[in-house]
């Protein structure tokens, strides 16, 4: 998932994906809590989606000073 494919949805979008993601992330934990074996490389992924959709989101409403790094 790219950031502008991100950039592209409604704010509603990005909820559901950042809902999604938890419940995927979630899913994730659980199975490696229970013995089964997930694929190691998918909880980083999840993490960096997770991340993008958090800082689209704060770009959208305004923050975008806050994402940039600039300090007040």
């Amino acid at each position: 998932m790219k950031a502008t494919e991100l950039r592209k949805k409604t704010a509603e979008e990005l909820e559901a994906e950042l809902l999604a993601l938890r419940r995927e992330q979630f899913a994730l934990r659980l199975q490696r809590a229970t013995g089964q074996s997930p694929r190691p490389d998918q909880f980083g992924k999840v993490r960096r989606n997770v991340a993008r959709v958090k800082t689209v989101q704060r770009q959208l409403r305004g923050d975008g000073q806050a994402a940039a790094g600039v300090r007040k």
